[in-house]
């Protein structure tokens, strides 16, 4: 299927030569707030992308932004959200929570949509954990795919999807530029939320696992996001990964360093000359 679409920049005003231009959004428990603020950002600035991927957290904000939903709109769901909506208790071999009430959201927020229907191509990164491989949703149903992207080893119950247990994807790309560039992307943003961030001491189990999990996996994204062309890194070391409370915090903290670093992108001779 061709995920291609027209670019749009009305920041810019002039016509990429390049092709498409997508946008990543990495993993990272409720720093995903971040995200937000960068939409908000992108808004701000009248800068569009024209495919998107997400990892984990990052896959939430990805579906909703490709069907439609604008950062307020992003914003308001985040803020009502607690633990209790995202997870449940479950008797399961591979995790203690199941993370099914977390796909109901998204089938509340969008309805049954599926992948390859979104108006803003869209990919969603999770792992095969049978085989230790990477498993990219370009179609199907939008809902068990944010699910299994976010499905965090150990916390949360693997989502079984044919013959594969699929888990979080960060294991395989946090950040994920890769489904970009294979849906012909000719410029890459992308927001790592876990670049500057310093891991605290943890308080209790969950932190524990999250911050282990998510720390080991570090240095292999760093790698990974070298083919972006803008790498937007806020500064959330003061920000648990499962205090939700901090939302709106964190949505600002995104804000405030994504809208002078695209904005200096986007008036950047190499973003004007399409090179």
């Amino acid at each position: 299927m061709n995920m291609e679409s027209e670019l749009e920049k009305e920041s810019s005003g002039v016509t990429d030569t390049r092709g498409p231009i997508g946008i990543a959004f990495g993993g990272g428990g409720v720093l995903g707030a971040a995200h937000i603020g960068v939409l908000k950002a992108m808004h701000e600035l009248g800068f569009k992308a024209d495919i998107v991927a997400g990892t984990s957290i990052g896959s939430f904000v990805a579906a909703l932004h490709a069907f439609g939903k604008t950062w307020k709109e992003i914003e308001t769901v985040s803020i009502d959200l607690d633990w209790s909506d995202l997870s449940g208790l479950t008797l399961s071999e591979y995790g203690l929570l199941s993370n099914r009430k977390f796909g109901a959201v998204v089938t509340r927020l969008l309805g049954s949509r599926r992948i390859e229907d979104a108006p803003i191509p869209l990919a969603i990164v999770s792992t095969n954990v049978s085989t230790g491989t990477k498993v990219v949703f370009r179609e199907g149903d939008v809902a068990t795919a944010v699910m299994a992207s976010s499905s965090i080893p150990g916390i949360f119950r693997p989502v079984e999807y044919g013959d594969m247990l699929l888990v979080d994807g960060v294991l395989t790309e946090n950040v994920p530029i890769s489904p970009l560039l294979e849906m012909g992307a000719g410029r890459i943003v992308c927001v790592d939320l876990l670049g500057r961030h310093t891991f605290s001491r943890p308080e209790h189990l969950a932190t524990l696992l999250m911050n282990a999990f998510y720390s080991a996996l570090r240095t292999i994204s760093a790698l990974q996001i070298q083919d972006a062309d803008l790498v937007i890194t806020p500064d959330l070391s003061g920000f648990s990964l499962v205090d939700m409370s901090a939302v709106p915090a964190i949505l600002e903290a995104g804000y405030a360093e994504a809208y002078p670093v695209l904005k200096k992108w986007l008036e950047s001779e190499s973003f004007r000359d399409g090179g």
